[in-house]
């Protein structure tokens, strides 16, 4: 053993001969209320969850023994360990021998699922919640990135100390918002069990380790070892990075209570974004590197150096937030983006490294995912030609050149619209000049305008205290937009669609149940949007416009987006955004195998169940059988391809994306209506449905 790990060793031994003192001796009390903070439940009707515990603490020492019986799920084999490690955005198109060739090594050597799709809206949360539960956001109850849930405003911390204000919109990736929003929902922000939770229960050992907020998901419970951007869990992960020589996430002493040294080292804060001379959105030009390289090497390097040699994790998550949030900086197609691709299919050189170096590859299935796909931020490129940048400015008309257009403000739309509606969104002043759109006379689509001292192109107020009839709330999340209308009121939720369906930055409609069919629009259902609980459904949710086809930087896909300054987003329903990664390769699975089928990121928390001998009876997904050694062939299987056709809504003025106003509209369309291709498979007497896309007509 290693230095570095002896030194873990020593400290979970210190640990655990803490956790199992007699009854009676002295530090009973303080080691029983310190055991009860780090797991709750512990100590009291709990058997299997102390076990749980008790392994995580001594599985370094080689704790295999099995949980107590009951009437829990049945163990997983004894020496089974799953490894997820998530690729934030990745597009399957994107995969190379140039750029990724540890990640074709993988799917060569394994299974590659070539007709995987992510959940919808497809943003990180939305799936992170798939990952742990197995279902869509009906059954998980998350919906997005940004939810709002008309809370208090002084309701909590976030995980870098600032107070989280539930009565505006409020952003999800944060340990601390969701903690938050958990305490607001009764211990319920997600409706099912999670298979982090399903796998503690049989006395597996967990990790969850990455991006801010998606990996704390998976555990939220805390019921095994994480380690994310802002947070090292429980303390004696904190002591055994630092045994290793690695520095401790800034904000990690936070969750402990204690001040925050602004003078230590921050090995997970991100690299400065190169802007384009305004400051408000990237330069690919000039940005050419990842500037998530580093803090995903030190995450990776943590988990290889103390979590996976020290504590032997049977179930682990490592997600990375490349290449994603270089996408959303540079672009798709970018120099830096494929600088992130490069950088992270390393680190996942590096993890089947240290697998085969701690003689665990014959007994660990790793799968490699992304949580969703990722286009261009872009309108039509007839209305908004693509241009030159230089010394950070903005030139000429340029073919092969970088997207000055895009950004969409719903809620001001809703208000320039003058259709009786008030809207509010909590985004402020926003000042975004080049993605705001220039037209190809070069003519700004936003003049711009001051917010006090400040210059802006588009300002909304927050969220009032009181609303009235008319108000409308705008949850902004990129590729897609929730709107809240708190009211209820059926007559405002129509007038507020029949808007949308006018104006073309915005695609497909879908509406909550509560207001029965609507013309030109599809229910929430159909998408698996509907919650249990109602207040969390929103009143519509509405993807925004795309083309999958329109080319930015090489890379086919662009869309509309409501996040300020991003050059690339996700979220909507183009396929480019729905069509994901999944690569698997291990004992349990085939080799050399192409999985034609469709499957979705609801079908891996199932399948990871089934290889640790657990079970998951909320999930929406299947188990991806025909993957797997012992699994039925692909002949087994009918794949049936269906298109979902709305109703139209008829006698609509159709208004240009180059007029906020509503001045420029298209004359030769008056009627919209929503088409959404589905595939549905059957076997066994079973079927399952994956959604392709959903695009909005207009003729």
């Amino acid at each position: 053993m290693t230095a570095s790990s002896v030194a873990v060793a020593r400290r979970l031994d210190r640990l655990a001969a803490r956790f199992v003192q007699p009854a009676g001796r002295a530090g009973t009390a303080a080691g029983s209320q310190w055991t009860r903070r780090l797991y709750p439940g512990f100590g009291t009707s709990s058997p299997r969850r102390a076990h749980s515990l008790c392994c995580a603490l001594l599985v370094a020492l080689g704790c295999t023994t099995a949980p107590p019986s009951g009437d829990g799920p049945p163990p997983g084999p004894a020496r089974t360990r799953v490894i997820l490690f998530v690729w934030d955005g990745l597009r399957p198109d994107s995969i190379s021998t140039d750029d990724t060739p540890n990640l074709v090594r993988l799917r060569d050597e394994g299974v590659s699922f070539d007709d995987q799709h992510a959940t919808w809206p497809t943003f990180t949360m939305t799936n992170a919640a798939s990952f742990a539960t197995g279902g869509y956001p009906g059954t998980s109850g998350l919906s997005g990135n940004s939810v709002w849930v008309h809370g208090p405003t002084d309701a909590g911390h976030s995980g870098s100390g600032a107070p989280v204000d539930l009565a505006q919109p409020i952003f999800t990736e944060d340990y601390g918002v969701i903690d938050t929003l958990d305490r607001f929902y009764g211990g319920r922000l997600l409706d099912v069990g999670t298979l982090f939770e399903a796998a503690q229960d049989a006395g597996l050992s967990t990790a969850a380790v990455g991006k801010v907020g998606a990996a704390y998901l998976q555990d939220r419970r805390r019921g095994g070892w994480i380690l994310e951007e802002r947070l090292a869990w429980p303390a004696t992960l904190v002591d055994a990075l630092r045994d290793a020589g690695l520095a401790l996430p800034r904000f990690a002493p936070l969750a402990y209570g204690k001040r925050v040294d602004t003078s230590s080292l921050d090995p997970t804060k991100p690299g400065q974004v190169v802007t384009v001379a305004d400051g408000a959105s990237g330069d690919p030009t000039r940005g050419l590197r990842s500037p998530n390289a580093a803090n995903n090497a030190y995450l990776m390097s943590a988990f290889t150096q103390v979590l996976l040699p020290g504590l032997r994790p049977q179930l682990a998550v490592v997600w990375l937030r490349n290449p994603d949030t270089t996408e959303h900086a540079y672009g798709p197609g970018s120099a830096a983006y494929r600088d992130a691709l490069r950088s992270q299919d390393q680190l996942l050189g590096q993890l089947r490294a240290a697998v085969e170096r701690l003689g665990l590859s014959a007994t660990t299935d790793v799968l490699v995912v992304s949580d969703h796909g990722h286009s261009s931020v872009s309108g039509p490129l007839d209305l908004f030609p693509l241009r030159g940048l230089a010394d950070g400015g903005v030139t000429g008309e340029e073919p092969g050149g970088f997207s000055v257009s895009g950004e969409v403000r719903t809620a001001d739309l809703i208000n320039r619209a003058d259709a009786g509606l008030h809207a509010f969104d909590d985004l402020g002043c926003v000042f975004s000049p080049v993605l705001s759109g220039i037209t190809a006379s070069g003519v700004p689509v936003y003049p711009g305008l001051l917010c006090g001292e400040k210059p802006g192109t588009t300002q909304v107020p927050p969220v009032p205290a009181a609303l009235g009839p008319s108000d409308v709330v705008v949850v902004p999340n990129g590729g897609s937009d929730s709107l809240y209308v708190p009211s209820h009121d059926s007559h405002v939720v129509q007038t507020l669609v029949r808007l949308l369906q006018s104006r073309e930055e915005f695609g497909p409609i879908f509406v909550a149940r509560r207001y029965g069919p609507l013309p030109g629009t599809l229910p929430l259902d159909v998408v698996h949007m509907e919650m249990r609980s109602g207040d969390r459904t929103p009143d519509l949710l509405v993807s925004f416009a795309w083309d999958a086809e329109a080319t930015v930087l090489g890379m086919p896909g662009t869309e509309f987006s409501s996040t300020p300054g991003a050059r690339g987003m996700h979220g909507s329903f183009s396929p480019r955004d729905v069509q994901t990664t999944l690569v698997a390769a291990g004992p349990h699975f085939r080799r050399g195998f192409h999985d034609t089928l469709p499957s979705g990121n609801v079908d891996v928390a199932p399948t990871m169940s089934r290889l640790l001998g657990l079970r998951l009876p909320a999930a929406d997904g299947r188990v991806l059988e025909e993957a797997l050694v012992t699994g039925p062939s692909l002949g087994a299987f009918v794949e049936e391809t269906l298109l979902t056709t709305s109703t139209s809504a008829d006698g609509l003025r159709m208004q240009l994306p180059t007029s906020p106003d509503g001045r420029a509209v298209d004359p030769s369309a008056t009627r919209y209506r929503v088409e959404m291709q589905s595939k549905t498979l059957r076997w066994g007497g079973r079927s399952a449905t994956y959604v392709d896309w959903a695009r909005a007509v207009r003729y």
